[in-house]
């Protein structure tokens, strides 16, 4: 139970002795902490229902918990605002469980699901970019809190490796290289090992072979022709594909690896194939398949929407299935093999119509109940003329690159800060891709997660203000303080911890709320609420290093009580951290 539970428990309680609904009991952080820490405004909603004056409601309350050993004030404002503050003693109370656990106080879901989050969503052939960012970003995040709060979670990367592009990359190397033995007629194995491109040759081919087919419509018409053949079991298109497969994925592994970001399934759209025919068969056998101008559709438009909803395209004019059509099967294959109470895809917001055609498609034919089909949308990645990040040259920059850049300025970053210098160059490159990539993340997930945000290094990187390197340097600091108690032998434990102080008071109520911006970005589906927990609790740490002696306190009792403080901030803002995927460095 969170701290603010147990208060609105209490409070209602007070309530409801007045005859009036425990729930006007509800209680939230003050909005004027100078005057208390907590605050609940239910005598005015109670004085409303019961027509009578709120603040008799607040007085005949006030007074019910004045009488508690669990309050060292309880005020009673304007028209019957109800102003709290806690006991030093039920504080330390709290601060002691909280502690005790090895989660450092974190919320667990009263009714864990088991959860398929879909995130990623790299092309083969396309190197990852900036525009993947975000997803990878993100999902991963909510992986890692969901797990925490007890979910089951698997997540998957869900390739695109079966679309259009597929045939716009085999019909292209066949014209560059019709000798191959994978277009052969009829086409006779085996064929090699090895695919007959490079990583940096295929990913050259796929932006050669869209602009061929946007330009000419019968190089377009090739490509949809070598996307049927593919679909349909072509053998040596199926061997080129794999090849394809293989060499993208070995790459974006690479690039996720330095993101501090994995999957537990590598599927794709290919996955859904084996699905096609019998999705089909039992579209057409519910009435819900019918042709159009030679398509194969599914009409999901509603009475009462308020925007055009157009149907879904299972399979297009020439044969081949669409996007619509893999999606559906995958959320068939999902409810089979993995039977979750829960799919979540974190997706681009302008794929927003995509899924609302999909989860509608999967619910009237009965897969999937669309209640239980969420699409997480986020914004993009904005540069300073606030259009999609590009490079300065105009173009998509790789994420490889990115990475690299990141890690470069944060170097630069590091020394101009006087901070790393001690480190050797192993050690100090580390550093530098920590704070880097921490730069990166905390920047994006801060942000709320539907909105877009402007791409500024200088401003991500600063150590100052609500930043990765900021956090990074909190945590560093509290293990430093850690660092110089052992060289002292000056020891500590749990059952020491206790506020006396204003700051250790405003550090020890930061810390209880902890399971509250978990339960909120859980619920919210937001990273930003940890973000903003983090930053909050490297605030109030600072505040207390600068306000109160640590180390060299004379006072024993008090000594050992700020360095279990200490450590206990410590903890949570790396458990915080690495719920954000935020790898920390240990020294700076």
């Amino acid at each position: 139970m969170t701290l603010l539970d147990a208060l609105s428990a209490v409070v209602g309680e007070a309530f409801a002795a007045e005859g009036l609904d425990a729930a006007f009991g509800a209680v939230r952080p003050s909005d004027r902490p100078d005057l208390a820490q907590f605050q609940c405004n239910g005598a005015l909603a109670a004085a409303k229902q019961q027509k009578t004056n709120p603040r008799a409601i607040g007085e005949a309350v006030a007074k019910r918990l004045a009488a508690l050993d669990l309050f060292a004030d309880v005020g009673l404002a304007g028209p019957g605002f109800l102003n709290l503050t806690v006991t030093d003693a039920a504080l330390s109370d709290r601060l002691r469980a909280l502690a005790g656990q090895a989660d450092v106080g974190a919320w667990r879901s009263a009714s864990p699901e088991s959860v398929v989050m879909d995130y990623g969503g790299p092309n083969v052939a396309k190197p990852l970019h900036v525009g993947h960012l975000r997803s990878a970003i993100i999902g991963e995040a909510l992986k890692r809190l969901f797990r925490a709060a007890g979910d089951a979670v698997v997540a998957d990367v869900h390739l695109g490796d079966w679309g259009l592009q597929m045939g716009q990359l085999i019909s292209e190397l066949e014209l560059r290289r019709p000798d191959l033995p994978y277009f052969a007629s009829p086409p006779a194995g085996p064929f090699p090992d090895e695919p007959p491109v490079t990583l940096s040759e295929l990913e050259e081919l796929y932006p050669a072979a869209s602009a061929a087919c946007k330009a000419d419509p019968d190089r377009a018409d090739r490509a949809r022709k070598a996307t049927k053949a593919l679909q349909d079991g072509h053998a040596g298109y199926r061997a080129l594909w794999r090849g394809f497969v293989d060499l993208s994925v070995a790459s974006m592994r690479a690039n996720y690896d330095d993101l501090g970001v994995s999957f537990d399934l590598w599927k794709g759209e290919s996955d859904a194939d084996p699905l096609i025919a019998d999705l089909l068969e039992d579209l057409q056998t519910k009435g819900l398949l019918e042709v159009s101008d030679g398509a194969q559709i599914v009409r999901v438009a509603r009475d009462g929407d308020k925007k055009d909803v157009p149907p879904a395209m299972i399979v297009n004019s020439e044969g081949a299935v669409g996007y619509h059509a893999t999606d559906v099967a995958t959320i068939v294959d999902r409810s089979r093999t993995i039977a979750p109470d829960r799919m979540l895809y974190v997706v681009d917001n302008r794929q927003a119509l995509h899924f609302e055609q999909v989860f509608r498609v999967a619910a009237a034919a009965g897969y999937c109940a669309e209640d239980r089909l969420e699409h997480l949308g986020f914004g993009t990645m904005q540069g300073t003329d606030g259009k999609p990040f590009k490079t300065r040259e105009g173009g998509v920059l790789k994420l490889r690159d990115l990475i690299d850049l990141v890690t470069a300025r944060a170097d630069e970053r590091l020394a101009q800060n006087g901070l790393a210098a001690d480190l050797d160059a192993d050690a100090r490159a580390a550093t530098a891709r920590a704070v880097g990539v921490a730069a990166l993340k905390f920047a994006d997930l801060s942000n709320q997660r539907t909105t877009d945000y402007v791409f500024d290094l200088d401003r991500f990187l600063a150590f100052e203000g609500k930043t990765g390197p900021y956090l990074l340097y909190a945590g560093v600091r509290v293990r430093s303080v850690l660092r110089k108690a052992d060289a002292r032998g000056a020891t500590h434990d749990v059952a020491d911890l206790s506020v006396a102080t204003p700051a250790e008071r405003d550090l020890a109520l930061v810390l209880l709320a902890y399971p509250e911006a978990m339960r909120q970005a859980h619920a919210k589906r937001a990273p930003h609420h940890l973000c903003d927990h983090a930053y909050t609790l490297a605030q109030a740490f600072s505040k207390f290093y600068a306000a109160d002696r640590i180390v060299d306190e004379a006072d024993e009792p008090r000594r050992r009580a700020r360095l279990a403080l200490t450590q206990t901030a410590g903890r949570q803002l790396d458990h915080c951290l690495d719920l954000l995927g935020i790898a920390r460095p240990e020294r700076m």
